[in-house]
């Protein structure tokens, strides 16, 4: 019997309670292409900081590769979908930094070799 006001937990397998980690997070991002260039968010070093609260609650800090991109709103949508879908999500908020400013250096060494980037 579900009482009013009271949350009850996400169940996994095994009747075990499934608590959302920043590595759950990540593994996420990981699979989110940049919609012009193919290359993960993650990887690219677009993400700054992500946040996961008790309740299930994940709010990131993301920045893009210049301030004029006009494709924010659709890696606004394709994160909150993908991360909405993880098992133990109850909200996702993502907020938008340009400091420090976006740089190459962000990228991960698999980003650069994707690109064909020189290492």
């Amino acid at each position: 019997m579900k009482e009013e006001g009271v949350i009850n937990p996400p169940i996994g397998e095994a009747g075990m309670v499934h608590m959302i980690t920043k590595n759950d997070i990540i593994k996420v991002l990981k699979t989110i292409p940049d919609p012009e260039i193919n290359v993960s968010l993650w990887d690219l070093g677009l993400i700054y900081k992500i946040t996961v609260g008790a309740k299930g609650n994940v709010s990131i800090l993301m920045t893009l590769t210049s301030i004029g991109c006009p494709l924010f709103s659709t890696m606004e949508g394709l994160i909150k979908e993908k991360i909405s879908a993880t098992k133990g999500v109850k909200s996702v908020d993502i907020n938008l930094t340009f400091e420090p400013p976006w740089t190459m250096d962000l990228m991960s060494k698999k980003a650069k070799m994707e690109l064909g980037m020189n290492l």
